[in-house]
């Protein structure tokens, strides 16, 4: 059921006062989900550097120990930062107070998985507005 006028303006009003306070804003952004997973992916950036300056390092003193080492660093933050960019773009995340809409994941062809249900929300969108 769409909202009138007045709650329109209600709803836009309440949310100017609530975008406009900073100790609300900060306490929406520390539980936003891509938040959390963009400060895990840029972490994993940081340990990728110590890896590779530990690979680096072993090299140069020529200690194999601490060049693999320093790759199994790299290759485990690498791993991690994946796994975490990967949860960022997932479609079931709930953002509180946020416009933001389920992104769709870049290069799914028809026949891979997740397709049936793209299609299913595809339909959802498109039906007529008095068939609720």
């Amino acid at each position: 059921m769409p909202l009138s006028e007045h709650e329109q303006r209600l709803f836009e009003q309440i949310e100017r006062s609530l975008a406009e306070d900073p100790k609300f804003a900060s306490a929406v952004r520390a539980s936003d989900p891509r938040f959390h997973a963009r400060r895990r992916v840029l972490v994993a950036a940081g340990v990728v550097v110590v890896g590779l300056a530990l690979l680096i390092y072993g090299a140069v003193i020529k200690i194999p120990a601490v060049a693999v080492a320093g790759f199994v660093v790299m290759l485990a933050s690498l791993g991690y930062a994946v796994q975490s960019h990967r949860r960022s773009q997932s479609p079931d995340l709930h953002v509180v107070g946020g416009t933001t809409s389920r992104r769709r994941p870049r290069g799914r062809s028809s026949g891979r998985r997740g397709s049936f249900l793209d299609r299913m929300e595809d339909r959802w969108r498109q039906r007529p507005e008095g068939h609720r």
